[in-house]
Parts: C-alpha cells; sequence; structure tokens
C-alpha cells in the first residue's frame, strides 16, 4: 500500500482536504477491499478517544474484523488480543503516559545524535538544559 493511501484511511475524514477525500470516495467505489478496510479503520480510530463502553465496543470490532477477508487486520487483531487487559485500559480510562514516553523518546534522541561521541556527563548536561 502507497504512503498517500495510507495516509487517507489513518487521517481523520474532517481533516482530509476536499480531493484527498474525492480519492477515498473513488477508491472505496471501485475496490471493496478497501471500502471494508476505510470502514474499520474508522471504526477503530473512534475507538481511541477512551469512554465507558470501548472495551465491549472493542470486542464487536474484532469479530466485524473477523468476519472479512484482511488478513493484515487479523493480525492487528490477535496483537489486541494477546494483551486484552491492557487495551481495555487503554481504550476506557482518561489516563495515559504519553508525557513520560516523550520524554524517553526525547532521551534516546538525544542518545542517538551523541553516539560514539561523548559519555554520559554530556548526556546528563544536554538533558537537563533542554
Amino acid at each position: 500500500m502507497t504512503a498517500q493511501r495510507e495516509r487517507l484511511l489513518l487521517t481523520r475524514p474532517e481533516n482530509l482536504r476536499d480531493k484527498d477525500t474525492a480519492l477515498l470516495g473513488e477508491l472505496t467505489k471501485t475496490c471493496p477491499d478497501m471500502a471494508e478496510l476505510a470502514r474499520l479503520t474508522g471504526e477503530f480510530a473512534h475507538l481511541l478517544t477512551p469512554a465507558e463502553g470501548n472495551d465491549a465496543k472493542l470486542t464487536e470490532w474484532i469479530t466485524s474484523v473477523r468476519s472479512v477477508d484482511l488478513p493484515h487486520l487479523h493480525s492487528f487483531s490477535n496483537g489486541l488480543e494477546l494483551d486484552r487487559a491492557a487495551v481495555d485500559t487503554g481504550l476506557t480510562l482518561p489516563f495515559h503516559n504519553g508525557r513520560t514516553e516523550g520524554v524517553n523518546t526525547r532521551t534516546k534522541r538525544i542518545m542517538r545524535q551523541m553516539q560514539g561521541r561523548a559519555g554520559f556527563p554530556l548526556l546528563r548536561h544536554r538533558i537537563l538544559l533542554r
């Protein structure tokens, strides 16, 4: 799948430009698999806003995914099932560790930039001064 089609499927419909909306409509008309994929990814995107009952909706979504012939989505849904308790918690509770993950990501980026050039004292200095 090309990057453009992936972007069309993963961008919120209200954030798509008019020409992108038209292209997505054209793709879903001509390809039944693309129509199913667009529908299922849209439904899953709505689950990503934490709310009560999303765990039950996820069960329904997984059942829908298993009824269509889209192997990549089957693999994705199987992965969700592997740690279902954590997925349910993420979909139903408003708490997250986004800020902590952001700090971890920034630290790893700084470490990659400094690879082989400096030791821990400079890493510490760069992290504390930013």
